[in-house]
């Protein structure tokens, strides 16, 4: 996303008040847990402070990402608050703000470790295994929890 700050940057207006759709690129996707990425929508603002242009906003949209349990596809929605100081512009005496970078860091963070809507373990067991639980594996018989009752007591 490429925002042309000339106006701003010549003290025509005091901030520049940014609302676009935006496609992230699909190269950005490669080697991460984002299947897709859709309906991204940055709204931004953005003012010039002593050394720095100042980015503040938010960016939201849905992405698809794989059920941790399922595999099956699930969309996520989010929204990833903006707050960043940008230098390189001032330095280089750009007039042009390409801020992707920016707005993909602040994606990822989103993105969640785990993410299921599995409600049934019952379905997910197979020959001498079966999914559990976190309250289910706390409450059944654990023969290893004897065992590391043995270690502590020697």
């Amino acid at each position: 996303m490429k925002i042309d700050c000339t106006k701003l940057l010549n003290g025509q207006i005091p901030r520049l008040e940014v609302t676009e759709e935006l496609e992230i690129p699909k190269a950005f996707l490669k080697n991460t847990d984002i299947l897709s990425i859709h309906h991204l929508i940055a709204h931004l603002q953005i003012t010039e402070k002593e050394e720095f242009l100042q980015i503040t906003g938010q960016v939201s949209g849905k992405m698809m990402l794989r059920d941790s349990i399922s595999l099956e596809e699930i969309e996520y929605p989010f929204t990833a608050e903006i707050e960043e100081n940008w230098e390189e512009n001032l330095k280089n005496n750009a007039n042009i703000l390409d801020i992707t970078e920016i707005l993909w860091q602040n994606i990822m963070l989103e993105v969640p470790l785990k993410l299921s809507h599995v409600e049934d373990f019952n379905e997910y067991q197979g020959d001498g295994w079966k999914l559990v639980s976190e309250d289910e594996f706390q409450t059944t018989n654990n023969p290893f929890r004897e065992l590391k009752d043995m270690m502590r007591e020697e």
